[in-house]
């Protein structure tokens, strides 16, 4: 996916193999917050902590290892990507988590979004459709010592009820409309981060539900690869259709 506010960056010519490889991965990723989230709009001090702890290079294929902290997203396998970091800070600092919350995030992908959000809440449920990723992203999280996240395959699209209501939930693949069952699946006060829309681009909402009522608040324009599944689309050509809502 992409964001309108995208900065430059220097960090693409890293040699994942260079004996300096693990300083200069340090300061990339000390540089991508300061440059990239610090300077722009991201002011939660808790989010700028968890970016710049989550070891981003080793959510990507080694390939791409040395272009980790580029201001860009990048292909993990399967069609999909991993966010650019800009992108994953926004959404976690829109879910405006004070950490006691259990989190529904929608496109585990690499686990990269998920290591993230367990820095902030405590407990992440993360639901991936293709199974290739989910078994990787459980590996890597797992091996990684992050144990308050835990990865499902499934239709994100469905949520996850076995574990309902959720304090915020967070879907990282473009929709045509919001759910229904993830608006079920919301805790009272709770919010949802969605991309909204059709497939070239779409609006990044939040939404946030009292008293059975839901509010949405339109945070910037976004464009994600699409959500699949019985309440988005439902196959990838038949995301270059117009939004359904």
């Amino acid at each position: 996916m992409s964001n309108p506010n995208d900065s430059g960056n220097n960090e693409s010519n890293i040699a994942p193999g260079s004996r300096s490889n693990s300083t200069a991965l340090e300061s990339a990723r000390s540089d991508m917050v300061e440059r990239q989230l610090r300077s722009r709009d991201i002011r939660s001090l808790r989010v700028l902590e968890a970016m710049g702890s989550v070891p981003r290079h080793l959510f990507v294929p080694p390939e791409h290892a040395g272009e980790a902290y580029t201001d860009s997203p990048l292909p993990i396998g399967e069609g999909q990507t991993i966010s650019q970091p800009y992108m994953v800070a926004a959404m976690a600092d829109a879910l405006l988590l004070e950490g006691n919350e259990k989190v529904l995030e929608i496109g585990a992908g690499s686990g990269y979004q998920a290591a993230v959000l367990s820095l902030l809440a405590r407990e992440v449920i993360a639901v991936e459709s293709q199974p290739a990723l989910a078994d990787v992203a459980h590996e890597r999280l797992t091996r990684l010592g992050y144990g308050n996240i835990r990865v499902e395959t499934g239709d994100g699209s469905q949520g996850w009820s076995a574990n309902a209501p959720y304090d915020a939930i967070v879907v990282t693949a473009g929709a045509p409309y919001v759910p229904p069952p993830l608006l079920e699946q919301l805790a009272e006060g709770g919010r949802l981060v969605i991309p909204v829309g059709p497939a070239k681009q779409q609006e990044l909402l939040r939404i946030v539900k009292r008293e059975g009522r839901v509010t949405r608040e339109s945070l910037f324009a976004c464009r994600f690869v699409p959500l699949l599944g019985r309440f988005a689309w439902p196959s990838p050509s038949s995301a270059q259709e117009p939004s359904r809502g």
